[in-house]
């Protein structure tokens, strides 16, 4: 008659093994997927461009002129993008993150190239008289490089960039009366909600 074997205590290791081996695994996925990620997006500094971005608006709709519109909203964009890069550098020292990492120059190269084309087509609108148009481009194309930057960051911020197209879409074929309202919405409260997500999740 066969006599019982021992095996609980020579199985109990090999599954040991496998479960360390497992988690080793895991944990090399989790540190790969962070280096490829800029994570020194702004929150607070997305919600300070929010606030310059309404008082923006509330001024650019008292403006007598187009030339005097486009110039504070000019004015709001220079302002925007220094808080943006003095805010990213803050963090980025925070999160001991470099400034200049190779997920930081996907960020930036994505993101550059529909903003520079937003600039070229400002001209272009503007001298063919089609200034209505305008916001709804910046919108679409600021959106489209928050979600192009965005495939080398935290997944919020492609979201974001997503919802600025949408309400870009939106206004290219609404009245023009209310493209105030639009790139109120988009550039300051867009940028005022992300930035307290970006905030609360991911810290500063």
């Amino acid at each position: 008659m066969a006599s019982a074997q021992p095996i609980d205590g020579r199985r109990r290791e090999p599954i040991e093994i496998h479960a360390r081996a497992m988690d080793h695994l895991q944990y090399i996925r989790d540190t790969m997927a962070k280096a490829s990620q800029f994570t020194a997006v702004p929150g607070w500094g997305g919600v300070a461009m929010g606030v310059t971005a309404l008082i923006a608006a509330f001024l650019a709709n008292r403006q007598a002129t187009v030339d005097a519109w486009l110039a504070v909203w000019f004015a709001e964009g220079m302002l925007a993008m220094a808080i943006g890069a003095l805010a990213m550098k803050h963090k980025a020292e925070i999160v001991g993150e470099p400034l200049f990492s190779a997920p930081a120059r996907k960020f930036a190269l994505s993101f550059a190239p529909p903003l520079l084309v937003g600039a070229l087509l400002t001209i272009v609108l503007y001298r063919a008289g089609l200034n209505g148009a305008i916001p709804g481009m910046w919108l679409l194309l600021y959106g489209t490089g928050v979600v192009t930057a965005g495939a080398f960051s935290v997944r919020v911020v492609p979201v974001m960039g997503l919802c600025f197209m949408a309400l870009g879409a939106i206004a290219m074929f609404s009245p023009v009366s209310w493209n105030g309202a639009f790139l109120a919405g988009g550039f300051g409260g867009l940028h005022i909600i992300f930035g307290f997500i970006i905030a609360r999740r991911y810290g500063g």
